[in-house]
């Protein structure tokens, strides 16, 4: 086990504009909500490169870029992997997904988190090189953020037990 229960990972690539929403939520939610038990970190991995990051922690909360056929800008869905729908790093073409590593890990017996909650934002532009976000994300930051934050601050401050963050998945 990790020294810290919860593990909040913002997954995505700062300089591919909307693409960095994951890393640049985390960065300021750790400073917003630092707790002893929670460890906030960024990566750019997809795929069953994220299993070997999140083992050892009790719970996962990642925070990802999706894009719907019928979302809107901004939108930000809860998601655990039994509701799972392809975020923009969670899967890939040139890995295994994320939900296959999932599934492959408990077939092996390997140590995997007791909860993953997957917050994915409803993005724009990802294949564009620039650290700013597309207009319509920009517009909708202060929003996307509160809302993420509004998931996170109850599970985050409480006891960190299991059933607090099965209660958040309740939500979805």
């Amino acid at each position: 086990m990790k020294k810290t229960k919860t593990l909040v990972l913002g997954v995505g690539n700062e300089i591919l504009s909307d693409d960095g929403i994951g890393p640049k939520l985390v960065s300021r939610l750790k400073g917003d909500l630092p707790h002893s038990d929670v460890c906030y970190e960024n990566i750019c991995l997809g795929g069953l490169e994220i299993m070997e990051f999140i083992r050892g922690y009790q719970n996962v909360i990642i925070i990802d870029a999706i894009k719907t056929k019928s979302g809107k800008p901004g939108d930000v869905y809860l998601l655990s992997p039994e509701h799972f729908k392809e975020t923009h790093h969670l899967s890939s073409f040139h890995d295994v997904s994320f939900l296959t590593g999932l599934k492959m890990s408990k077939k092996l017996g390997f140590e995997v988190p007791e909860v993953i909650l997957i917050i994915a934002v409803e993005i724009v532009e990802d294949t564009l090189f620039s650290e700013s976000f597309s207009p319509e994300i920009e517009a909708k930051y202060e929003q996307i953020y509160s809302e993420v934050f509004s998931f996170l601050e109850p599970a985050l401050f409480g006891d960190h037990s299991v059933d607090q963050f099965r209660n958040l998945i309740t939500r979805v």
